[in-house]
């Protein structure tokens, strides 16, 4: 899998000055380094780019490289909404956005994610993009969640769901989430209002679609 991922980021990602600057921010301020991938950070500026999203939700910020690639996929007539737990790293993701030339384009929401979902959704806003790379225990809520505040047709985007490869490796040492992301593929596969590929690119990627 990692000669797969390294092979793919080899050949179709280009040196990105800013998005490593990004990364370097967050290493300087103490912060996992747990962006998703070039290539998968480059399927999020493609489908956004691709379904002609406008009003996208990310949950989970980090220092903001995924916000980007969202935005990048919207460029100057999207907006972005982001939750982040920690206001540290929402306040460094605005900052790496607004270098990136879309800090008016993005909203952080921070504190805990099912409250400000279940906020959003108490304000009838509608999102027709989402994006979920935070804490796995809660990824079936947070997609309950979008689901509830999606528009007809949008897609939501699940980061880390092969959990390094466990998913699908039964003799592999588990990770902490491996049981958590089965269950949550199994979800998606089979959801009723949904129609769903798992994509097996940085940590793997599932793409759905909701059913108008």
């Amino acid at each position: 899998m990692k000669k797969t991922n390294h092979y793919i980021d080899t050949v179709f990602h280009t040196r990105d000055a800013l998005l490593e600057e990004v990364q370097s921010s967050i290493r300087d301020h103490g912060m996992p380094a747990i962006s998703v991938s070039p290539s998968s950070g480059k399927l999020l500026s493609m489908l956004v780019s691709i379904s002609d999203a406008k009003n996208v939700l990310e949950i989970g910020a980090l220092g903001g490289y995924s916000g980007i690639c969202l935005a990048r996929g919207f460029g100057e007539k999207g907006q972005l909404t982001s939750l982040e737990l920690e206001e540290s790293y929402a306040e460094l993701a605005h900052s790496n956005l607004a270098k990136a030339g879309f800090g008016d384009q993005v909203t952080y929401l921070t504190g805990a994610a099912l409250q400000n979902l279940k906020k959003l959704s108490g304000d009838n806003k509608k999102f027709d993009f989402f994006f979920i790379d935070a804490d796995k225990e809660n990824y079936e809520n947070y997609l309950n969640q979008c689901i509830q505040l999606a528009e007809p047709g949008a897609l939501i985007l699940a980061d880390n769901v092969l959990a390094a490869g466990t998913v699908a490796d039964e003799a592999a040492e588990p990770k902490r989430y491996t049981e958590v992301m089965r269950k949550f593929n199994k979800t998606v596969a089979n959801h009723p209002k949904l129609e769903s590929l798992l994509i097996p690119i940085g940590d793997g990627v599932t793409v759905s679609r909701v059913k108008n």
